[in-house]
């Protein structure tokens, strides 16, 4: 498959062959790499202007009567609890401006649980030692003094022993996150939730389950890589304006190579390892498809891979080398949590930031463990675990250790152990995987030698980071003593080798060549082909309010801001519309729109009411009020429309009343409502007594008195 991101920064004056990986494992024909204007696309990422005012398109909130259809939508999911709000990006921000703004009461644990979370980002014992004593005097010591400390005695006595003995570690004040946050999920979060702030985070919330992304959504820029399936472009997201990599794979060419299951593998596999924020892999943050693409939305990197700048750079020092080995035991601990074994780890799928950091790139061949373990022999020759190469061997997380311990011997010594004289025989570098004992040179110190043998057993259950710990084992290694994992996690560690900005590697920039169209001539596309891809968009919910938050979030909420206060001014009646629906037993209400007029050709934008028996609704500015019994409606049912989905209700006398919601969230919430609404309402009709001889209107729309003047009946 393509490899995901970008290789592109380096020396200008020597060429850098782009090591693509088809899937499998097997390489191509190396390729002169990128397009000479690669400089281009990190000439713009690099630019002084915000990403926001490089958007080109505006993410436009929807009106706050979006409040009554999302609080039951996500309440149903178990989305409205303190934790999961508190917990994403732009609830805590929302969260935050509530309780400083809009809140009577002071609420110090907030200000007190930001102190705490840039202390635990703190590189150097010495700085959080010296924070920690501000925090405890503060927070603290403060409060104690007073007699209005508020939290537990375990909690103090916990941070007070460790700073006894000059003890910092990041989790120091771990306790009063636990009893910050108990303090703040009661009535403080009550109140959130009765505010506008709650109102605009169902605003934000219906933006991102409604996210249908297509080709228009991205300014794509450059070609900039080439693989077995498809093609990598550098493109900036249109509303936003973030940079990122955008691989597509052409369906056809899936399907000419069969290669359906290992395209939808890979977009499990991204899925699976891209939430949790490690810096040490190409995550993605969207997948969508064409009718002829699959397009995955992928970290930009733009430094170039390890096995370029092996090459240029030539072999590394142990000091060089286990800073590189340092990032990706990250990375790879990362995947291994999510039960994830990579099984192509090697210098070529090691991609450079334009910093120097690193990070594992192409999870085409990644698997997921926590069910089966696999057994298939795939990967890179010269890299491959024994237990991957004997068919049939089920093996796990084992095989990726092997694989680093090979990788690492290469950074050090220019090949790989298993592949001498570079032979490029894949038997013989198999067999001598399976049967050789490596010799390290005398030149490697004693902890690096036993590192490497560590790692590389043959024997799985000798193997460093196979013995019942993982990452930790390798991480406890003398190899790495002194090195301080959370500088290493925060990419504090200076990096061995910076690639020149601006700077291009081609000898011949365009010489990166072209897919034969002939090759997919005789393909077709059928729909049983595009059924095996209904499932394939994605949006990771944290990295694209990540997204949002670094770039647009507060110009949004300001103009949304502007635009409601506009709204109000220049119609009083305009945001009352839930005033209605206030002490009755309204079940839910906002807009939809209804399929109107005499043949049922126009779409008319209306505010709808669900009550337990009924449905009403009206037009803006309108005090006519409609209305619709239960006992009219025969069936609610799904239907399409141009593309879209309708809820479809029959009404007696065999008239049809058509609504399409303005979202996915509504479409799901409004269905799911009025089908329970109208089967509820059918089982106490059934039950009731039948009035003999009194005939029943069957009109669908009744004019109503104005609002002011209904029961809460409505009637």
């Amino acid at each position: 498959m393509v490899s995901p991101a970008v290789r592109s920064a380096g020396p200008c004056h020597a060429p850098w062959p782009l090591m693509l990986v088809i899937s499998g494992g097997r390489k191509m024909a190396d390729l002169e790499a990128v397009l000479a204007d690669v400089s281009y696309l990190m000439a713009m990422e690099k630019s002084k202007s915000t990403p926001a005012a490089r958007a080109s398109k505006k993410i436009i909130l929807p009106e706050p009567s979006i409040r009554s259809v999302m609080q039951k939508y996500l309440e149903e999911r178990d989305e409205l609890t303190f934790d999961k709000i508190f917990n994403q990006k732009i609830g805590f921000l929302l969260f935050k401006d509530f309780c400083m703004n809009e809140i009577d009461e002071a609420v110090p644990q907030l200000k007190f649980y930001e102190e705490i979370k840039d202390y635990e980002k703190l590189d150097s014992e010495e700085e959080r030692l010296s924070r920690s004593r501000q925090i405890y005097d503060g927070y603290i010591m403060k409060e104690l003094l007073s007699c209005s400390h508020p939290f537990s005695k375990k909690a103090v006595d916990h941070v007070q022993s460790h700073l006894a003995k000059k003890q910092v570690p990041p989790t120091l004040f771990q306790p009063y996150i636990v009893e910050i946050c108990d303090s703040l999920r009661g009535k403080i979060f009550q109140k959130f939730i009765e505010s506008d702030k709650f109102t605009r985070f169902c605003q934000w919330k219906n933006v991102e389950l409604n996210i249908h992304l297509t080709m228009n959504d991205f300014s794509v820029h450059r070609i900039i890589g080439r693989g077995g399936f498809g093609e990598v472009y550098g493109c900036r997201k249109a509303d936003t304006g973030k940079m990122y990599a955008m691989k597509c794979l052409d369906k056809k060419r899936i399907k000419m190579k069969q290669g359906e299951t290992l395209a939808l593998n890979e977009r499990i596999m991204l899925s699976l390892v891209s939430t949790g924020d490690c810096p040490f892999i190409v995550c993605m943050t969207y997948a969508f498809h064409t009718p002829d693409k699959l397009c995955f939305i992928l970290d930009l990197m733009n430094g170039g891979d390890l096995h370029y700048h092996l090459s240029q750079h030539g072999v590394f020092s142990e000091k060089e080398m286990r800073f590189y080995a340092a990032e990706i035991i990250l990375g790879l601990e990362h995947m291994h949590n999510r039960f994830v074994v990579y099984r192509d780890l090697k210098p070529a799928n090691i991609l450079l930031d334009e910093h120097g950091h690193v990070r594992i790139s192409d999870l085409g061949l990644a698997c997921d463990f926590s069910k089966k373990k696999p057994h298939a022999s795939v990967g890179t020759h010269g890299y491959m675990a024994p237990e991957v190469l004997q068919k049939g061997t089920a093996y796990d997380s084992s095989a990726d250790w092997f694989s680093l311990g090979c990788m690492l011997f290469k950074l050090l010594r220019g090949h790989s152990p298993f592949r001498q004289h570079k032979t490029k025989d894949k038997h013989e570098i198999d067999r001598m995987t399976l049967t050789m004992n490596v010799e390290l040179p005398d030149s490697f110190t004693a902890e690096l030698k036993d590192l490497l043998e560590g790692l590389l057993q043959r024997d799985v259950s000798k193997r460093l980071g196979c013995q019942g710990r993982g990452a930790p084992e390798v991480k406890e290694h003398q190899f790495f003593k002194g090195i301080d994992w959370q500088q290493v996690y925060l990419q504090k560690y200076s990096p061995p080798l910076i690639p020149p900005r601006g700077e291009v590697n081609a000898a011949d920039a365009f010489d990166i060549g072209s897919f034969d169209e002939e090759d997919t001539k005789g393909i077709k596309l059928l729909d049983s082909d595009q059924e095996l891809y209904k499932n394939f968009p994605l949006v990771i919910s944290e990295r694209w309010q990540q997204e949002v938050a670094e770039t647009v979030y507060e110009a949004v909420n300001s103009d949304t801001d502007k635009s409601e206060a506009r709204k109000r001014a220049k119609n009083k009646q305009l945001g009352h519309e839930e005033d209605y629906a206030l002490g009755k037993d309204c079940i839910m209400h906002g807009y939809m729109l209804k399929l109107g007029n005499p043949f049922l050709t126009q779409w008319q934008r209306r505010y709808f009411y669900l009550f337990p028996n009924r449905v009403e609704w009206r037009g803006e500015g309108e005090s006519r009020q409609n209305l619709l019994t239960m006992e009219q409606i025969v069936t609610v049912e799904e239907t399409q429309i141009k593309d879209k989905k309708c809820i479809l209700l029959r009404i007696k006398g065999g008239k049809q009343f058509v609504l399409q919601c303005e979202s996915d969230p509504e479409f799901v919430q409004w269905k799911k409502e009025l089908t329970e609404a109208f089967t509820e309402a059918q089982k106490l009709l059934r039950r009731a007594p039948k009035v003999i001889g009194k005939g029943r209107a069957g009109v669908v729309e009744l004019s109503k008195p104005p609002l002011t003047h209904r029961n809460s009946n409505g009637l």
